[in-house]
């Protein structure tokens, strides 16, 4: 018998009971993905397990994840899209100078760099997202494509302002978030062999930009 021929009312009754409830079970579901996607790998991840660890049955995880796919973009949605949602919110309400927000958002790349449930998820769309083109395409559209804009906006802020005289990562803001991106792969694979200082790297990277940016030598 199959999750789908549950009764409506059966399946109601399998679903928390409060909003909390409710909050508490996705996230012990999606703390479970995160395990068995890293252990196993997504395709070889089963939903079966993901129940068991996550202390519920099978059937149940369906209530609130259709797939393995809605897991890893709530995944994703979780641990890099909403810190990015509320970066977003506060660079639009900011009147900070340029520089400032753009070592705000260092701050943001150094804490997800920090993190090392982030730096899972980002591994998991770095190892995965060639197999399966739907999740680099969630992840483009919902991390990528957002910081990207989000890091044009700084620029042009600045440039708007006379505060930068040259808008490379206005044209690349792959230049900006460039040190994020090694900094996940590097601790995943190089850190037991040479350790890496991601949130001195990060921070570096981001005087360097500015320096650049405002034409002053060092």
């Amino acid at each position: 018998m199959t999750i789908w021929s549950f009764s409506q009312e059966a399946a109601m009754s399998k679903q928390a009971r409060t909003p909390q409830a409710r909050e508490e079970r996705v996230r012990a579901i999606m703390a479970a993905a995160l395990d068995q996607f890293s252990h196993a790998g997504f395709q070889a991840a089963r939903l079966d397990d993901i129940a068991a660890q996550a202390g519920i049955a099978k059937g149940t995880v369906y209530l609130y994840f259709e797939s393995k796919e809605r897991l890893l973009e709530a995944l994703v949605a979780s641990a890099i899209g909403a810190p990015l949602e509320a970066m977003e919110k506060a660079v639009a309400a900011s009147s900070a100078p340029a520089s400032d927000l753009l070592r705000a958002f260092g701050a943001f790349m150094i804490q997800a760099a920090d993190d090392p449930d982030r730096r899972r998820v980002m591994h998991l769309v770095f190892s995965e997202g060639a197999r399966f083109p739907a999740i680099a395409q969630f992840h483009h559209r919902e991390v990528i494509s957002r910081g990207a804009a989000l890091i044009r906006a700084i620029i042009a802020r600045g440039r708007a302002s006379g505060e930068f005289v040259h808008d490379e990562p206005e044209r690349f803001p792959q230049l900006v978030f460039a040190p994020a991106l090694v900094a996940a792969v590097w601790l995943h694979v190089f850190d037991p062999i040479e350790k890496l200082d991601a949130t001195g790297m990060i921070a570096a990277h981001t005087e360097m930009l500015l320096r650049a940016l405002k034409g002053e030598a060092k």
